[in-house]
């Protein structure tokens, strides 16, 4: 079972601070008016515990409460700010590792009401060879990383291995011919360097003959994109097109290596991603 993390953390924010107001108005002054009562020595002497307490204030009302801040802070972050995010599988290699630990800039693409995902202030746009995080369009509370292909109006094509954009091949140069990858199979592959918009990436190649080829336009409002493991990703050229309003932010940096539970975390891919 997939949990949509994003959703439980606003629904934990509007409780915890429902709470916290229902509090605020009806058991907050009660406890004011009791520790009134006390010395000033006397009060400075309670621990904050027991002050909560003061008023028959319900044990349920102090335990909830308390989270509020820390949920809000936590929420506030993650939602408009930086988000975390794991690398599930093996379609953005060699950029991107499965079990790199990366970090997402949630304000490149709009600030965006949590959960909704619509944009609130506008700020700059996605451009071509961004790594973005988007909600996938079949499951939208899985979240999927792909690299920025094709913008609105674009017309995309990929064919004997070779990506063009409106009409015009993209740069590569060939970097190596490996005859072992980091793909779970081994596979040999040629790693290329691509040089699109203000990026600078590599993609691996396989020397199998790739079904995924084909023309596609980009409609308004929409993308197109692909892994950097061009020929061992489900991106676009399998399920289509990625609405704006999908839309998470811009992969910029990883922070943390962890293959499985039982191995030992590192830092060995540590970096900016381009």
């Amino acid at each position: 079972m997939n949990l949509d993390f994003e959703l439980i953390l606003a629904i934990a924010f509007f409780v915890t601070g429902a709470v916290w107001v229902y509090d605020r108005v009806v058991f907050l002054p009660k406890r004011k008016q009791l520790l009134s009562d006390l010395t000033p020595e006397a009060c400075s002497a309670l621990p904050q515990t027991v002050k909560d307490g003061f008023g028959d204030t319900p044990k349920w009302v102090v335990e909830v409460k308390s989270y509020f801040v820390i949920i809000a802070v936590i929420f506030g972050f993650r939602s408009f700010i930086v988000e975390p995010f794991q690398i599930p599988s093996s379609s953005m290699l060699p950029t991107l590792e499965v079990g790199d630990f990366i970090l997402v800039n949630k304000f490149d693409y709009g600030v965006r009401l949590p959960v909704l995902n619509t944009v609130l202030i506008p700020t700059s746009e996605p451009e071509r060879g961004d790594a973005i995080v988007f909600k996938y369009p079949q499951q939208p509370n899985l979240s999927y990383i792909k690299r920025l292909i094709g913008l609105p109006g674009d017309v995309v094509s990929y064919r004997n291995k070779r990506l063009m954009i409106n009409g015009k091949p993209v740069d590569e140069t060939l970097l190596a011919e490996l005859s072992v990858s980091l793909n779970p199979s081994k596979e040999p592959v040629s790693v290329h360097e691509v040089k699109m918009g203000g990026a600078s990436y590599q993609v691996y190649k396989s020397y199998q003959n790739n079904p995924l080829e084909g023309d596609w336009i980009v409609p308004k409002g929409q993308y197109f994109v692909m892994g950097d493991n061009r020929d061992n990703s489900s991106d676009s050229r399998v399920w289509g097109f990625v609405p704006e309003e999908n839309l998470k932010g811009r992969a910029f940096f990883v922070w943390l290596h962890w293959n499985d539970f039982f191995s030992l975390p590192n830092f060995k891919n540590n970096g900016l991603i381009e």
